[in-house]
C-alpha cells in the first residue's frame, strides 16, 4: 500500500516539483494514510496528552461554564456543544458524565466533529458523530481544544529576506525550496537571525471566521499560544515547531512522514488580524478557576476523607482530582495553555 510520503511525492511531482509547506503538511496529517488519518490520536496509549486525558475534572469543569453560557444566553431550548477535533470523544464522556443541564432538553446536543473514521468509531453514546460541521448556523457553545495548532500552515524563512518555504523531492528525501512570497499581514522583525522560522497561520484565521460568521453563542479555543508572530522568530524553531509520535518528540517535520504529528505555537495576533477581537483572553489556569476548579477539588478531597478508612471506586476518582488539577493549573504546562473567547449574539 503506498504511504503518505509516496502519496506527497506524487502530489509534488504533479505539481510541477514543489508544493507550499502548508499543503504538506495536510496531506501528511490528514491525507491518504496521514498520521490522524491512519490513528494518530491523544491520550495515555496515544500520541501525546491534552487536558481531557488528564482525567474527568476538566470535562467537570466545562461542563459548569456551559451551564453558565447557556443560563446567559436565556436557557434556549436549542442549545448545541460542538467539539471540533474530539479524537476519541475523551472530552465528551467527561462533560456528559458531569450531566449539565444546558443537555438535557429535546434539541440539544453534544456534537463531536472529528475528521480520522477510525476516532469516530469511538465516540460514546449520547453524542452526534460528524466528520465536519455542520453548514447551518450554529447555536450553542463551539470548543476547539488544541485544535487550531494542528491546522496546517504556512511556514517563512529569513535568508536575507523573508521568503516562504516549499517542499520539494530529493531523491527519497523531501527538501526545503524557499520561494519569494507576499507580505503577510502581521508585524515581522526587519533583522531576525538567519534561518529564524515563523508559521503563517491562514488556515487558523480562515477556521475562525468561518465559525464566527454563523455562530449564535460562543466559540472557545484552548491551545497554546503567543502574542506575537514575531516573538517566534526570536526563539529556536525546535521550541515551537514540534513534532510528537508515541509521547516523545519526533523527527524533523520532513521526515517521517505520516508517522508523527506536526504542530506549532498559535500567533494570536494573526488570528486578530483575520478575525478580530476575542472577547476575553486568559490562561488556562485562570480559565479553570473562574469555573470552578478549586470547589471541584475541595468537594474530591472531602469525599475521600469521609471513606478514606475504605475507599471505595467513587472515593477514588474523586481523590484524583487533586493530581489532575496540579497538571491542568501548572504554569509551565497545561495551565499556561490560553484560552480565547468569542461571543456572538442574535441581532
Amino acid at each position: 500500500m503506498p504511504s503518505a510520503a509516496d502519496h506527497i511525492a506524487r502530489t509534488i511531482e504533479s505539481g510541477g516539483g514543489a508544493i507550499p509547506f502548508e499543503a504538506f503538511m495536510n496531506l501528511a496529517l490528514y491525507g491518504s494514510e496521514g498520521f490522524y488519518s491512519v490513528g494518530g490520536r491523544a491520550g495515555r496509549r496515544g500520541d501525546f496528552i491534552t487536558s481531557p486525558e488528564v482525567g474527568p475534572l476538566f470535562g467537570a469543569v466545562l461542563a459548569r461554564a456551559l451551564d453558565a453560557w447557556w443560563i446567559e444566553m436565556g436557557c434556549p431550548d436549542e442549545f448545541n456543544v460542538y467539539d471540533v477535533g474530539a479524537g476519541p470523544g475523551t472530552l465528551a464522556r467527561s462533560v456528559l458524565a458531569a450531566t449539565p443541564r444546558c443537555l438535557g432538553g429535546d434539541r440539544s446536543r453534544y456534537v463531536c466533529v472529528e475528521t480520522s473514521p477510525a476516532q469516530r468509531e469511538s465516540h460514546p453514546e449520547g453524542v452526534t458523530s460528524l466528520s465536519a460541521l455542520p453548514e447551518a448556523d450554529l447555536r450553542g457553545v463551539v470548543l476547539a481544544n488544541e485544535l487550531l495548532d494542528n491546522l496546517p500552515f504556512g511556514l517563512l524563512v529569513f535568508d536575507g529576506q523573508w521568503r516562504e518555504t516549499w517542499v520539494s523531492c530529493e531523491g527519497d528525501a523531501f527538501v526545503e525550496v524557499l520561494r519569494q512570497c507576499d507580505k503577510p499581514p502581521f508585524a515581522l522583525p526587519a533583522r531576525p537571525n538567519l534561518g529564524a522560522r515563523v508559521p503563517w497561520q491562514r488556515m487558523a484565521g480562515t477556521w475562525v471566521g468561518e465559525v464566527l460568521g454563523r455562530l449564535v453563542g460562543r466559540l472557545v479555543v484552548f491551545d497554546y499560544a503567543v502574542m506575537a508572530t514575531s516573538e517566534l522568530a526570536a526563539r529556536p524553531w525546535r521550541d515551537w515547531l514540534r513534532t510528537y509520535a508515541g509521547q516523545q518528540r519526533g523527527s524533523h517535520y520532513l521526515r517521517d512522514v505520516g508517522g508523527q504529528d506536526i504542530t506549532a505555537d498559535v500567533c494570536l495576533d494573526q488570528l486578530i488580524e483575520m478575525c478580530g477581537e476575542p472577547d476575553a483572553v486568559r490562561s488556562q489556569a485562570q480559565f479553570l478557576r473562574r469555573w470552578g476548579i478549586d470547589e471541584l477539588v475541595e468537594e474530591g478531597r472531602r469525599a475521600w476523607d469521609s471513606e478514606a478508612s475504605r475507599p471505595g471506586l467513587n472515593a477514588m476518582r474523586m481523590r484524583s482530582r487533586i493530581s489532575e488539577s496540579e497538571a491542568l493549573l501548572d504554569p509551565a504546562g497545561l495551565g499556561g495553555f490560553t484560552v480565547l473567547e468569542w461571543v456572538r449574539v442574535e441581532e
